[in-house]
């Protein structure tokens, strides 16, 4: 079933949107929850609880990419459940390293004062990834957007890990002049 279709019925409010949501795009949130949270049930869990986002937010939500909306639902629904978890230590495994690898150029915490620092920041990173070539740009979303470990990601892209580590060194160093030359302060 098509991306139309299935956004046809989440507007009618015929419960089979979730049933065509999880066969369409099940294993991809799937793999999204997994890489954040290292644990099958709670991936589980956070995808059911991502496709009931998305339920109650489509419509007035009317997303041009459904793929991409709920790749976003499941990503931050994972995150959320990996703070939650681990609010007294913060971190461990994959997405402790790939913060790290980002580091300074995220902001800390996501309050109303940097909602527009934020948006700046999305253009920019839109602009960034627009420039790259298609292997440096699944790359670094497979690393940073996916949170696959970086032989995970280097393998999707057929090349060694060492070679991706090093092409991810130097898109982050590209990133960061693109930031600075935009003044955009992190």
């Amino acid at each position: 079933m098509r991306d139309e279709e299935i956004l046809r019925l989440y507007r009618e409010r015929c419960e089979e949107a979730i049933t065509e949501t999880q066969r369409q795009y099940g294993a991809l949130c799937g793999a999204i929850a997994r890489n954040i949270l290292q644990n099958g049930q709670d991936a589980e869990e956070c995808v059911n609880d991502a496709l009931h986002r998305a339920w109650c937010s489509i419509p007035p939500e009317e997303p041009r990419s459904l793929a991409a909306y709920l790749g976003r639902i499941t990503r931050n629904v994972a995150l959320n459940r990996l703070e939650k978890q681990n609010r007294q230590k913060r971190g461990g495994g994959e997405i402790t390293l790939i913060w790290e690898e980002l580091g300074e150029m995220l902001p800390d915490r996501d309050t109303p004062e940097q909602h527009w620092e934020r948006r700046a920041i999305a253009a920019a990173l839109e602009r960034f990834l627009r420039g790259l070539t298609p292997e440096e740009r699944i790359l670094f979303l497979r690393r940073y957007w996916w949170a696959e470990p970086l032989k995970t990601a280097a393998a999707h892209c057929g090349i060694p890990a060492r070679r991706a580590k090093s092409i991810l060194e130097r898109l982050r160093r590209t990133l960061r002049g693109e930031l600075e030359k935009e003044e955009i302060t992190l």
